[in-house]
């Protein structure tokens, strides 16, 4: 299948990645990317910007060099009942929102309470992809989540940072093969996104599609194949 869209990236505004957004926009133009999501790490992330940031965002232009960016936040879950660090009426705002679990703004838990957090988040209307929840660090009940994922309409990332030897994510390739056994029983679909924080990781889902291949995934549960797919899912594009 082709893969056109790459919706989960970071530019210098995150604090500790390396590009510019129109660095990141002509590299996904370069790649044959048709969209380019950047989601820059909400407030809580050391380093990150503030929260007047992604208020502004409506000031960005939404194509450059032929891409169609989806500009929103990667927002932190912060407590074991599902709160994040944006407000609803900003998130409402954002193109696209992804939720993730990151150890400077969470300690892990237990598995049920890493679960029940992450199903308390999915019940946000405003919240349209749980980010990398592949992290052993964090260990969940997928069958759980990919149930939530369908009931609330939420796409699951597969995270191919987390299957980089350099990520220090736990036990990515484990737990994304265990996720993607439910999501192809429970008919739920998932996004790759490459978590790119330099230009040349852009469009990079090279370990994710190894394990789409080996698993003989259905590519109709695969939104990179389709822009129309993605918007489904995604703020800008749906009626709340």
């Amino acid at each position: 299948m082709r893969d056109i869209l790459d919706v989960h990236t970071h530019t210098l505004a995150s604090g500790h990645a390396y590009n510019t957004m129109r660095e990141m926009a002509k590299a996904a133009s370069e790649k044959g990317l048709e969209i380019l999501g950047i989601t820059e790490h909400a407030v809580s992330m050391p380093g990150t910007c503030g929260a007047f940031y992604f208020e502004n965002l409506k000031m960005v232009e939404r194509s450059m060099y032929g891409v169609e960016l989806l500009l929103g936040a990667e927002v932190n879950i912060m407590d074991y009942e599902g709160r994040v660090d944006m407000e609803d009426s900003t998130m409402k705002k954002m193109d696209m929102v992804i939720a993730s679990l990151h150890i400077p703004c969470i300690k892990p838990g237990t598995r049920e309470e890493n679960t029940q957090t992450c199903l308390e988040v999915m019940k946000n209307p405003y919240v349209n992809i749980i980010g990398h929840p592949d992290d052993g660090r964090y260990p969940i009940d997928y069958l759980a989540l990919v149930q939530a994922a369908k009931e609330y309409g939420v796409l699951l990332e597969v995270n191919n940072n987390s299957l980089d030897p350099r990520c220090t994510r736990q036990g990515g390739e484990e737990n994304i093969r265990t996720m993607l056994k439910y999501c192809r029983e429970y008919e739920v679909p998932v996004v790759a996104n490459s978590d790119a924080h330099t230009d040349t990781l852009v469009g990079f889902h090279k370990y994710a599609f190894e394990i789409f291949r080996d698993m003989k995934f259905p590519e109709e549960l695969i939104v990179n194949r389709s822009g129309a797919e993605l918007k489904k899912y995604v703020n800008k594009y749906r009626n709340l």
